[in-house]
């Protein structure tokens, strides 16, 4: 039997897709539809031919798929498709075979991730379409911390809220946080039910996972992707205190706050330059003192949350850096570790500096506890659990 899952991450504009071995994590082929809905729509393959650009005539993302069908390599066929789904709310607790019901149920989810949960609908149901013989599932970003502890997860409100619309912390980048959980166990030697870990999924979104005996236990993201640390353009945590004022005092609207928070804030707004590390790193180390701030506030909230999540273990045997951010950046890295001392936290600049390819992940110095730089892998978590439930 085949083993290729051909993976699909739906955006509002954008479309990820990879043909991946669900066993052994090879990609054979893989590619970014972007801008869709605009005129400069275009599709990006990837494969062992090499790379090749193309516009989208009508910008659509059936027609983004329908392209990408006619590339797939014609000796791996894929076996069924999985799909990225945001939020799977109470419901949906691990991945399931796509049916309508479950696109009833992704849609009522959709409340909890309007700028989410639409678009990943709007790609299975292309894909559906254009597939109508292979099964299709969903694999949810919020499904790792299902298992998440009621003291972690309920808000101090009102309880009906919670009772009646299912308000309280979910928790996001569940696949990424699972992977390298994962990852670290084996490079640790350990059986993932008996490691205990933080993981730091650190990219344009960013997140941190305390990971217990095999579980999620607690988590930064709470009901939406805006909760938790700063973020390159969403603000992370603020008083909330802050959205009144910003009404009353200010008569901002609804919907432009939400644009303020989620678009507008984290290190774009710090900065006034950008929400892109790289771009920040540089200008700081040109004197670019909105780019350091930035830096600095990001850094210090991160250490803070990473502190704050051990409260839920009884050690800790590593901390995992992930994601564009986490994986590529030094400067990061060394500046939230500077921070951890008192968890005996200390990053070694050589191991650091290689990012820790020589040293199978760590870059922490001796007597230290484990630093370890993971590179995510979520198509691959997605693969294996779409080919483990057909």
């Amino acid at each position: 039997m085949s083993r290729w899952i051909l993976v699909l991450n739906a955006g509002s504009s954008s479309l990820k897709f990879a043909l991946v071995n669900g066993t052994t994590a090879e990609e054979s082929f893989s590619g970014l539809a972007e801008c869709l809905g605009a005129g400069d729509a275009r599709v990006t393959f990837h494969s062992e031919h090499g790379n090749q650009t193309l516009p989208i005539s009508d910008g659509a993302m059936e027609t983004a798929i329908s392209m990408m069908m006619e590339k797939l390599p014609l000796d791996r066929h894929p076996v069924a498709i999985g799909h990225r789904v945001v939020h799977g709310g109470e419901r949906f607790r691990q991945a399931v075979l796509i049916d309508d019901d479950v696109l009833a149920g992704i849609d009522v989810c959709s409340s909890l991730a309007p700028l989410h949960n639409p678009a990943n609908l709007q790609g299975i149901a292309a894909a559906r379409r254009l597939f109508p013989d292979l099964p299709q599932v969903a694999v949810f970003d919020t499904a790792f911390h299902s298992g998440l502890p009621e003291k972690a997860y309920h808000y101090a409100i009102p309880i009906e809220l919670y009772d009646k619309f299912g308000v309280r912390r979910y928790g996001f980048h569940g696949t990424s946080h699972h992977y390298v959980a994962m990852q670290a166990a084996d490079i640790l030697h350990r059986s993932f039910n008996e490691t205990q870990v933080i993981s730091a999924h650190l990219g344009n979104g960013c997140s941190v996972t305390a990971v217990k005996s095999g579980q999620s236990i607690d988590t930064s993201m709470g009901m939406t992707p805006l909760e938790g640390v700063v973020m390159g353009t969403r603000s992370g945590d603020v008083d909330p205190g802050i959205i009144f004022w910003l009404a009353e005092q200010q008569a901002m609207s609804v919907e432009e706050i939400g644009d303020l928070l989620n678009k507008k804030s984290g290190l774009l707004g710090l900065s006034t330059l950008s929400n892109d590390m790289r771009t920040l790193e540089e200008a700081s180390a040109n004197g670019h003192q909105g780019a350091q701030l930035a830096i600095d506030v990001f850094c210090y909230r991160l250490a803070k949350t990473i502190s704050a999540l051990t409260v839920g273990l009884d050690r800790l045997d590593a901390l995992i850096f992930t994601g564009g951010i986490g994986e590529n950046s030094r400067l990061i890295r060394q500046t939230v570790t500077d921070q951890l001392a008192l968890l005996n936290l200390f990053s070694d600049p050589d191991k650091n500096a290689n990012n820790g390819d020589n040293t199978k992940g760590h870059i922490e110095r001796d007597g230290s506890v484990p630093i370890l730089v993971i590179p995510t892998d979520e198509e691959y978590m997605i693969a294996s659990q779409t080919l483990a439930l057909i």
